[in-house]
């Protein structure tokens, strides 16, 4: 059961456009669009429509993707994985756990330790540096 229920207007009103395309009704942004791709400093990736802390910089490294990209999350209560077969392809759709919103995919050509790349929407995180 989700922690945070709101209705579609609800989140059209609280979200940008570009938000509610991509937490909403899981779209996904442009690559190398999101100022976060490229942001190296110290702190938490949170979820854009709950502040939920979904990521930790310590675990961002850089994929060539064009999104921000990850090898774990904070931790197994933050994201929940869903199989996806949307698109004539089956993948691992990444939601937050709270609210529900899609956030990006998970793939398995990251780097070590876990293997695993989750490719995150910017547009769906925000980040929040160390004090």
């Amino acid at each position: 059961m989700r922690e945070v229920i709101k209705s579609e207007e609800e989140w059209s009103k609280e979200l940008t456009g570009q938000q509610c395309f991509v937490l909403r009704e899981k779209g996904t942004e442009r690559p190398f669009t999101s100022p976060l791709n490229d942001n190296k400093e110290e702190g938490t990736y949170i979820c854009a429509a709950c502040d939920t802390p979904l990521f930790s910089s310590e675990t961002k490294y850089e994929s060539g993707s064009g999104w921000p990209s990850f090898f774990t999350p904070i931790g197994e209560q933050s994201v929940e994985e869903i199989v996806d077969r949307s698109h004539g392809m089956t993948r691992t759709e990444v939601v937050c756990r709270t609210c529900g919103g899609h956030l990006g995919h998970v793939f398995n050509d990251g780097p070590k330790p876990t293997g695993l790349r989750y490719c995150m929407n910017g547009v769906a995180l925000k980040f929040v540096k160390k004090s």
